[in-house]
């Protein structure tokens, strides 16, 4: 594929294409912050500060009562309710991937994300009726979410210049890591001055307006979109190399044979992996190793008693606002780069993936050193939560660089290995925690850069940047 510039230039931040960036980035905000508001919400919907259904209570009680309703759910219950996203997710990667392929991605992103808001608007109906309608509530969620996560990469196979892929790309992506650090400031707040079911509303109805927005401002096409301008369309169709959409049978056997498709798929396995152990564990390692109990400050917030306090915010926010930091940080460098032929797209990809793969690991590992300072920990810790955000520009991308036209399908593989390796990461982390309390967090941090450091070798070793044998048969067909 040819990656020059085109001699051509069009507006930048102010073209059609930055604004549509902007606005599936903000779509990204609201479905992840669909996704990540229930596990504060939770504490307030099963715990109360005063004991219910007492006669005597005071009026003020009981109108926080129905504001603020509690449930009797177990903590296997609510695990699986927290948990339930995640189940439909895997569902959705591959057969998503090859249907935005096939059909309008206009179409499919928006009816995700409003399917995805309309059970999160759900969500307070579906608890009053029991476990079991939440659960299913949030299944389907998750089925919807993991349809746009796929979908949405597909945008820019058409819209995104060569030159601008990474920037584009890192912009709209980012939203998922602004997603949870909005809802982690916003919710506390939200749920002590209105309740907690107004939170599962407000951010509900962001995603239906923006849902909204998307199918009105989208085209699958630029060449079709009627706002935008004739330099900026000039600027793009000239700049990509159109791939037919046609109905030719998907080379299955091609995909599962590629080694540049395992590449990437294993560093997905392996990003997933850090991701959850560092957000997910975060917490429990810093209440074992400097006794800052962040879930106690988490409960007393759920519970109304007081507001989630500033440093304690700041400390669990921090990492996703780092990792929207690195994001958006490597998708303009990468183009910078690209553009002033400092580096080649192949070193590119490899150096925002060993980015990505090896600080990560590098910093975790740091966090076992016996004398570091509480200060030095919470660095590492924090660093080690966001720097994997630079493969944002790395394989993360990279799909559409080999197959431009099953890059959905492509795609939905890559995550697919993502989801497992995230899920498999946080059995095995609470195995770990549970058997072995005084080497766990050795024996954790060594075997997230054993695997960091393999993937990344063999993705190295591997990778690929050229447009493969196997998806090159539309383009060659196409008049």
């Amino acid at each position: 594929m040819d990656h020059q510039s085109p001699s051509r230039k069009a507006p930048g931040l102010c073209s059609l294409r930055y604004s549509l960036a902007l606005l599936l980035h903000f779509c990204n905000v609201a479905m992840i912050s669909q996704r990540s508001c229930l596990t504060l919400t939770i504490v307030s919907m099963v715990n109360s500060s005063a004991p219910q259904g007492v006669p005597n209570a005071s009026t003020s009680e009981h109108l926080d009562s129905i504001k603020n309703p509690v449930y009797n759910w177990s903590p296997q219950t609510q695990g699986i309710i927290l948990s339930a996203i995640i189940y439909g997710m895997p569902f959705a990667q591959i057969p998503m991937g090859y249907i935005s392929g096939l059909y309008p991605i206009k179409t499919v992103t928006s009816l995700g994300l409003l399917l995805s808001s309309l059970c999160n608007m759900l969500v307070p109906l579906a608890a009053e009726q029991g476990e079991s309608l939440i659960i299913a509530c949030r299944v389907v969620q998750g089925l919807s979410q993991g349809t746009v996560m796929v979908a949405q990469y597909t945008v820019w196979s058409k819209w995104a210049p060569p030159l601008e892929r990474n920037r584009l790309t890192s912009v709209s992506v980012s939203g998922n890591m602004l997603g949870p650090c909005i809802s982690l400031f916003a919710t506390g707040f939200i749920s002590q001055s209105l309740g907690w079911p107004v939170v599962f509303y407000i951010f509900g109805a962001g995603g239906c307006a923006l849902s909204l927005l998307w199918f009105l401002l989208f085209y699958d096409d630029p060449a079709e979109h009627p706002w935008i301008s004739l330099s900026e369309k000039e600027f793009i169709t000239s700049s990509i190399v159109q791939v037919s959409s046609g109905g030719k049978s998907v080379p299955t056997k091609a995909i599962i044979k590629s080694l540049p498709v395992w590449a990437i798929s294993l560093c997905c396995f392996a990003f997933s992996w850090t991701n959850t152990i560092m957000f997910m564990y975060m917490p429990t390692f810093l209440r074992a190793k400097l006794l800052i109990n962040t879930r106690e400050v988490r409960r007393r917030a759920g519970r109304l008693l007081t507001p989630l306090p500033p440093q304690n915010g700041v400390l669990s926010g921090l990492p996703y606002l780092l990792g929207w930091v690195f994001g958006n940080l490597a998708g303009c460098l990468a183009d910078f780069f690209l553009a002033r032929k400092i580096l080649s797209l192949i070193t590119i990809r490899k150096l925002f993936t060993t980015l990505g793969l090896l600080l990560p690991s590098l910093f975790s590992v740091s966090l076992l050193h016996p004398g570091a300072s509480h200060l030095s920990t919470v660095a590492c810790l924090m660093l080690a939560s966001a720097t994997p955000s630079f493969c944002t520009a790395g394989m993360l991308i990279n799909p559409l660089d080999i197959a431009p036209r099953y890059y959905g399908l492509v795609k939905g593989i890559t995550i697919l290995f993502g989801i497992i390796g995230g899920l498999i990461s946080s059995t095995l982390t609470g195995i770990i925690l549970n058997q072995d309390p005084e080497s766990s967090w050795l024996k954790i941090f060594l075997l997230m850069a054993a695997l960091n450091v393999t993937s990344l070798i063999f993705y190295l070793v591997f990778m690929k940047v050229d447009v493969q044998d196997w998806a090159k048969e539309l383009q060659q067909i196409r008049l």
